[in-house]
């Protein structure tokens, strides 16, 4: 039995994976990780596995149809999200079309939300749907469907019978034991074809835990996906994927792709104590909440190799952060940077425009509290709330959503606001980032200071140096376009 697992091609320089998926400013790419994890699930259950990125591979759909339409898998894996949702089910379309027999299954966040919508609307060129977390669904819906066993056991699934009826199954449990999920199959891809401009060039990505305990309203994963509670590997296992990735992939840098690795800091400090028992160096960067600054530790990852903490205080206003129930008040992020900058860890900071309750005055704060913290460096991005959070529901209820379609989501591939408010439009959101990343950026002491961490540390000169030059362009010719929507 053949799986395929796949991530389609849909805009140049798409970012599937990321938590808003969308063309960013610096154009960053990202790994399918998702995808990959899953598929070391079905290589370690016996099948024959293709995983395939045809955005970083810059691909066609004619180019997928024709791969499939030659591979011809048995079961075939689509990993799609909200701005890409149409394209993905043409995708579909045209695979189904290379290669009748196979099975065709949607995964992500928004067919889990709308699992029977995106069903009928696909009109047979979807088979199933993989709701949620999905590493064992596609195991077992492969068994099944080798077997020739039929479906309505496959726990996670929604499917389209032969006749059209639309079956939902029940729901399949969290993984308990992320320990069971083997190490993903990296070889797959090209590393060099991957690059976050605030990591390390080439890195790999890393989720060693699933699930975030804090009641963010706008975070999709835990709301949809992975859930409230955070599920996390053995400090055991995550140094020995560590330790394999960077023997076997040439690489500079790991990223742990946790909500939050921090969450759990006996856990990170017994992680950090292993890395020291290494015989070798291995730079790591993590996510990282600000409600906690612990100097002690933050010390401890840095000699294990930890480089940089990636942020996510999104306002500088302490009501916009009380709307969102982000947990967190505006004075722990200067603590928590200032402790960080005492250990020696760069940090890289993650701010929202158009939250609930945004003016022009917040906005305004906002500027000036990103300066004044002075995190080394920063991305932002105008409010898209995602399908199946408060946020979005809220959204809809107060009638904020100014999109027509789903394809209003990457409005000409750009991150831009998809809401607003009666005294705040999309195109004042969009403006204030963009004037965010100006004045944040054309400060003559964080220019110097880029400059000094590239001459220290020359695997970063690429990453910094490549995203500089991408958010100029953006700034230059496309910030004009996103600020008159």
């Amino acid at each position: 039995m053949r799986v395929a697992l796949i991530s389609p091609p849909f805009l140049p320089n798409f970012c599937r994976s990321q938590r808003w998926p969308v063309v960013n400013r610096t154009r960053a790419q990202r790994y399918p990780d998702w995808l990959a994890y899953a598929a070391g699930v079905a290589i370690q259950a016996g099948f024959e596995v293709e995983l395939r990125d045809f955005i970083a591979e810059e691909a066609s759909l004619a180019d997928v149809a024709k791969w499939c339409g030659e591979w011809k898998p048995g079961l075939l894996v689509l990993d799609a999200t909200t701005p890409s949702i149409y394209n993905d089910v043409e995708c579909a379309r045209l695979c189904k079309a290379a290669s009748p027999e196979t099975h065709v299954t949607l995964v992500g966040p928004h067919v889990s939300v709308y699992p029977r919508e995106t069903l009928l609307e696909a009109q047979g060129a979807v088979d199933s749907i993989a709701r949620g977390e999905y590493d064992f669904t596609i195991r077992d819906l492969a068994a099944a469907l080798a077997g020739g066993t039929g479906l309505e056991n496959v726990e996670g699934i929604s499917f389209r019978t032969a006749a059209g009826e639309i079956v939902e199954n029940r729901a399949r449990a969290p993984i308990e034991n992320l320990d069971e999920i083997p190490l993903p199959p990296w070889h797959f891809f090209d590393v060099k074809k991957y690059r976050n401009n605030t990591y390390l060039y080439p890195f790999l990505d890393q989720i060693s835990g699933r699930g975030c305990p804090n009641r963010c309203t706008f975070c999709q994963w835990p709301q949809v996906m992975h859930g409230r509670r955070y599920r996390y590997c053995s400090p055991e296992r995550v140094v020995r994927e560590m330790v394999e990735d960077f023997e076997r992939y040439p690489i500079q840098e790991i990223f742990f792709e946790d909500d939050t690795l921090t969450t759990d800091r006996k856990r990170l400090r017994q992680i950090c104590e292993l890395i020291l028992q290494q015989k070798r160096r291995m730079t790591w960067s993590c996510n990282s909440r600000v409600d906690w600054a612990d100097l002690d530790l933050m010390k401890l990852m840095k000699e294990s190799g930890c480089r940089m903490l990636l942020l996510g205080p999104e306002s500088g206003d302490q009501q916009i952060l009380n709307n969102v129930r982000k947990g967190i008040r505006v004075e722990q992020t200067r603590e928590f940077v200032a402790t960080a900058r005492k250990a020696k860890l760069t940090t890289h900071s993650c701010w929202v425009i158009g939250l609930p309750g945004e003016t022009r005055e917040s906005m305004a704060r906002t500027r000036q509290f990103v300066k004044d913290v002075d995190t080394d460096t920063i991305q932002a991005s105008a409010v898209m709330p995602q399908v199946g959070t408060e946020l979005y529901a809220l959204a809809v209820e107060k009638g904020y959503l100014r999109m027509k379609n789903w394809a209003d989501y990457a409005m000409q591939g750009e991150q831009t606001a998809v809401m607003e408010y009666p005294d705040l439009s999309q195109a004042e959101m969009n403006a204030g980032v963009n004037r965010l990343l100006k004045e944040f950026y054309f400060q003559p002491h964080v220019i110097a200071r880029l400059l000094r961490q590239s001459w220290k540390r020359p695997a970063l000169l690429s990453s910094y140096w490549t995203g500089f030059v991408m958010l100029l362009r953006y700034l230059n010719k496309r910030a004009g376009i996103v600020e008159k929507k």
